[in-house]
């Protein structure tokens, strides 16, 4: 099974201090092998990493996600013009255009699960009727 894993599940995995940690590790050691993240994730959880823990830090983590613990899925042009839909159509919200983006992978690969502490995961709905959720582990 792939799994999409969120920026607040990897920084929360690499902080031991974190309130997530031991639940962030669990379920990236549960979905071993099977992991699936974008290039925004990555640059967002260098950006978050590197402000809390430093750049050594962040530069470690980022690289050892991207040099075979998941595979990094790049954001193409039609990602961004699905999560631009997204920021539309979800007007009463505030999800970040890495969230969106995220989707967007998500939707066009055919993945329904989710690796996340953020609570934007579990709002969005895919699908035309909005009625599809796609599974969220915290």
């Amino acid at each position: 099974m792939t799994v999409f894993v969120d920026t607040s599940a990897w920084y929360a995995a690499a902080d031991v201090d974190d309130a997530g940690h031991e639940r962030a590790a669990r379920r990236l050691q549960e979905f071993a092998g099977g992991l699936l993240t974008s290039d925004h994730v990555l640059v967002e959880t260098w950006f978050l990493a590197a402000r809390r823990l430093g750049t050594e830090t962040a530069e470690q983590l980022v690289n050892g996600i991207r040099v075979g613990i998941a595979r990094v899925e790049p954001a193409i042009v039609a990602d961004l013009e699905v999560a631009a839909r997204i920021g539309e159509d979800f007007a009463d919200q505030v999800f970040s255009l890495v969230d969106r983006t995220s989707w967007s992978i998500m939707q066009r690969l055919g993945v329904h699960e989710a690796v996340s502490l953020d609570a934007d995961f579990s709002v969005f709905r895919f699908g035309r009727d909005r009625k599809r959720a796609f599974t969220v582990y915290s």
